[in-house]
């Protein structure tokens, strides 16, 4: 089975659907609702530019270097952002979960965390990875505690690492969950979502 692959995954919370172009409506709609493509500290395409992303995202998918999602609200059925794995490294079973984004109507609920769970749960039990990574600007205070959060551990700071959209060089800051750690890592979130909305920050880019 193939890390790049992006069944359908879904719960009680959230749906991740195979990103395809038809999802570009949705998105561009939740991106110009909450201006998101003016934030500093990650890279959210403005809403004209949606497809060429989803179109960068699946090209990168057919080259086995990316797995993308569209995170579809399934009261409503709309696409309400975009999650994937990244930096595929299936040799030494490696995943990164980042590029992604949600709605900011979805800030602060469970729509992140129980995504994060499917993703989790996909990489350590079916696809046997021995470390998930996640990424984040060293800026972005809220998006490095909600990846403490979910029980990720911090393994450094890769200084001057990525030239943002607006020049800035960013330091990125690297967290892992590694295959021992991920049954205390799953307990936990799915306290959380037990807990119901309020549980969740907004998710590492």
């Amino acid at each position: 089975m193939t890390f790049a692959a992006t069944p359908l995954l879904e719960s009680a919370h959230v749906r991740l659907e195979p990103l395809v172009p038809a999802h570009a409506p949705d998105l561009a709609q939740a991106i110009a609702e909450g201006d998101l493509s003016s934030l500093a500290y990650t890279r959210i395409p403005a809403p004209d530019d949606v497809r060429e992303e989803i179109a960068r995202r699946l090209a990168a998918q057919v080259v086995g270097t990316m797995a993308p999602w569209a995170v579809v609200d399934l009261a409503s059925g709309r696409a309400i952002g975009m999650t994937t794995y990244m930096n595929i490294d299936e040799p030494n079973r490696r995943v990164e979960i980042g590029s992604t984004w949600l709605a900011r109507s979805v800030h602060g609920t469970t729509v992140n965390p129980a995504a994060k769970l499917l993703l989790l749960e996909r990489a350590f039990d079916v696809l046997g990875c021995v470390a998930v990574e996640l990424r984040t600007d060293r800026r972005n205070a809220q998006s490095r505690a909600a990846i403490a959060k979910l029980g990720a551990t911090q393994d450094g700071i890769l200084r001057r690492h990525t030239v943002m959209a607006d020049g800035h060089i960013r330091d990125t800051v690297v967290f892992s969950i590694l295959d021992s750690e991920w049954p205390g890592v799953r307990d936990g979130l799915v306290a959380r979502l037990e807990t119901g909305p309020g549980s969740g920050a907004h998710s590492p880019a």
